[in-house]
């Protein structure tokens, strides 16, 4: 069975786009884009040299620090699509997509999602899908339709293949001075006349190790799938928490989201790998530094439901973020998953309910709970208690479920026959009414309507009650839920809540 591998080569950041760059690595030009080659950049030249061709160019200084920080964050942001993540080269990941390309619809679909991904991050790519990493590398690094002639034939610029046997016909058509090991011996090649693999693979192979090294017959055999390849895959750490800085110091929740997409596109292949979800995560975002520093300011979002999927996440956010009010310009942003809960598998119904699972409807809660804040997104939490002002508790929409469990676990023995009518409106502290001709008055006199509903309880706390609870009607036909508080000889009425 063959297994496509997708390699990429991250050749330039997304600022290469805007204006002329180049970067320089001991005081030469290494790699720059396509705006500094227009105006005689290239690579080799010096700074000097590079600065009285294009004075406009920018000039960059090689960073291998933030370029394995970059590789690092790239990685993660690609586990989403497979476990399988390896480093081959200076700016190059391999990826194991054989039990993915179903999964995620096709070669073409998954390559532009990993696409968007990298362009979320900063960066952009060249990929490259073949059944053997080296095979794939080849065809990422090869010339675009045009580019050159080679034997007589134009270059081919397929770039996924499938299938080893169609990979050796493309293969055969690219330049030989794609594999590394023959650069070194390009001349003598040229000599010979032998310019494209396919003619490199019809050279006697033991006068080709004689006259150039054994390293080259390897590279070979391991693009065509002769030979095996190893990989070390990408180590997932036991903790996620992931740093960016941003280009500019911004206060605009726009630009501080852009930079947090690239930060979850990280976290959601972190979480696929470990197979987790995010319960409850918090992202700082950090101010200025120095004599003039700031503390950061911290947004935490809290999860009714176990989430990894970034559009959902991403929307909560963006709506945390356009409610918060920054103290100072933002530089830096940190992500951290704080709590986290194993991914359950999904569970498919036979019937599905109409109007959305309960997914969409705790998605539903924690985009509400994001747009208005907690306090105004509440759900019932009853516990078992006689007193209504214990028994009928509120919390946060977003609460754990568990908690919502724990919560509710004392009423699993109560006696579900004693049903009572009661308002869904509590006040939250009892208003006393005043009494005329021995009835309750509230704007007018109350008429009873209902047997009275006797509570004595709370002697176990020190807050013991003995009420009897009554359902009236005033003068518009508005329904009441009023009390009488037996103490001693003395009689007290009070308003506790009112029915829709």
């Amino acid at each position: 069975m063959t297994l496509p591998l997708l390699p990429l080569e991250i050749f330039q950041p997304q600022w290469c786009e805007d204006g002329p760059h180049a970067v320089l690595e001991q005081e030469r030009v290494l790699v720059m884009n396509g705006a500094a080659a227009r105006l005689g950049v290239r690579a080799g030249l010096r700074r000097g040299g590079a600065q009285a061709l294009a004075p406009e160019t920018v000039l960059h200084e090689r960073d291998p620090v933030r370029e394995q920080q970059a590789l690092q964050a790239l990685a993660f942001c690609l586990l989403q699509y497979t476990p399988e993540v390896a480093f081959t080269g200076a700016a190059q990941l391999v990826m194991d997509v054989t039990a993915s390309l179903r999964a995620f619809g096709g070669r073409l679909a998954l390559c532009r999602r990993v696409r968007a991904g990298l362009r979320l991050l900063g960066f952009t790519a060249r990929l490259g899908m073949a059944p053997t990493a080296l095979g794939a590398r080849l065809l990422a690094d090869a010339p675009p339709p045009g580019a050159g002639q080679v034997g007589g034939g134009q270059v081919s610029a397929r770039r996924r293949v499938v299938r080893l046997e169609r990979l050796t016909a493309v293969l055969d058509a690219l330049p030989v001075g794609l594999l590394a090991a023959a650069r070194p011996h390009h001349d003598w090649l040229q000599g010979i006349g032998c310019s494209t693999l396919g003619e490199l693979r019809r050279l006697p192979r033991a006068g080709l190790q004689r006259r150039s090294s054994k390293l080259l017959l390897d590279e070979l055999d391991r693009a065509y799938g002769q030979s095996p390849e190893l990989h070390d895959w990408v180590a997932v750490p036991p903790v996620f928490a992931a740093y960016a800085e941003l280009p500019y110091r911004t206060e605009h929740s726009d630009a501080i989201l852009l930079s947090a997409n690239g930060l979850l596109l990280q976290m959601i292949g972190w979480l696929v790998a470990q197979q987790l979800a995010v319960t409850r995560l918090q992202l700082s975002m950090e101010h200025e530094r120095g004599r003039t520093a700031v503390p950061p300011t911290l947004l935490e979002i809290v999860l009714s439901e176990p989430a990894w999927q970034e559009a959902h996440l991403l929307r909560l956010l963006k709506e945390r973020l356009e409610r918060m009010a920054l103290v100072a310009p933002v530089i830096a942003l940190r992500l951290h998953a704080v709590q986290l809960q194993p991914l359950a598998p999904p569970t498919a119904s036979l019937f599905p309910e109409p109007g959305g699972t309960p997914a969409d409807y705790h998605r539903l809660l924690e985009l509400l709970v994001a747009r208005l804040g907690e306090d105004a997104v509440l759900t019932p939490a009853p516990l078992a208690d006689h007193r209504p002002e214990i028994c009928n508790r509120w919390q946060p929409a977003t609460r754990a479920p568990a908690a919502r469990e724990r919560a509710g676990a004392g009423l699993a023995g109560t006696d579900s026959s004693l049903k009572t009518e009661r308002p869904f409106w509590l006040l939250a502290q009892p208003l006393a009414l005043l009494v005329r001709e021995h009835r309750p008055f509230y704007g007018s006199a109350l008429r009873l309507v209902s047997a009275p509903e006797r509570i004595e309880s709370g002697w176990w706390d020190g807050n013991f009650v003995a009420r009897d609870y009554f359902i009236a009607i005033g003068a518009e036909s508005a329904c009441y839920w009023v009390y009488r508080e037996r103490v001693g000889d003395q009689v007290r009425w009070f308003l506790h809540g009112l029915f829709a």
